[in-house]
């Protein structure tokens, strides 16, 4: 088996300070873990609180603290630290050889989507943000690792394109649309779905929005483990 994790985002419109943050990482005991976080200080985006949550979490993760209680510990001192003015819309997606399972953490009221032989779910659990009170914890879901299984995650820029609240049938559908007309590249899936996003914010996205993908193909080359990053810069 081979996994494959993309990313696409692009900074809210005429603000090149993006508020959302992305961290991939190897684990410790094998496999990798993508963190997607946004942050807010009283309400106003802040992209140095999303990035300090990401390497909080990474941090724990990197110690070999189990995903749940590395997301504990970062709210909690980060409650500590801001007095509550602060919180984080946080998905970790994890990958974890030494389980061989995927671990969805969520702290966020957006959904997660998943992909598994051909049909579209979504985890829709009650959910909150880290960082704005105490005793906060994740949302989890564990599933085994098998071919044909892939977890997409965004930020609510994506989730409230168009700002009429995404449907989750409307997304579930449009998913499912993708799939049928290719293969699970996580890639195409991500850039298709914040492309779909961007138009309906009429090319100018009215926040940060990021999308994240990880998908388990049945089919491997090699042994050699790859990572490609891509990132356009400003002229």
């Amino acid at each position: 088996m081979e996994l494959r994790i993309a990313v696409s985002k692009i900074d809210k419109y005429g603000d090149t300070n993006s508020g959302d943050t992305v961290e991939v990482m190897e684990r410790p005991n094998g496999g990798m873990s993508v963190v997607l976080a946004d942050g807010q200080i009283q309400g106003s985006d802040n992209k140095s609180i999303s990035t300090m949550v990401t390497h909080r979490v990474i941090n724990h993760i990197s110690n070999g603290i189990h995903d749940g209680a590395a997301i504990r510990a970062s709210s909690t001192s980060i409650y500590n630290e801001f007095e509550g003015k602060v919180s984080s819309n946080l998905n970790v997606i994890s990958a974890d050889l030494q389980s061989n399972t995927i671990i969805i953490s969520r702290n966020t009221p957006i959904p997660v989507f998943l992909i598994s032989d051909d049909s579209v779910d979504s985890l829709t659990a009650e959910s909150e943000p880290i960082g704005h009170r105490v005793d906060i914890t994740p949302t989890i879901v564990e599933l085994q690792i098998r071919p044909g299984l892939a977890v997409i995650v965004f930020s609510d820029g994506v989730y409230h394109a168009g700002r009429q609240g995404q449907q989750i049938s409307d997304i579930s559908t449009t998913i499912e649309a993708v799939i049928e007309e290719q293969e699970l590249y996580s890639q195409e899936i991500a850039d298709f779905l914040l492309n779909r996003a961007i138009r309906m914010d009429e090319g100018r996205p009215k926040d940060d929005m990021s999308v994240v993908v990880m998908s388990v193909l049945p089919q491997t080359t090699d042994k050699i483990r790859r990572l490609n990053v891509a990132m356009t810069l400003d002229e």
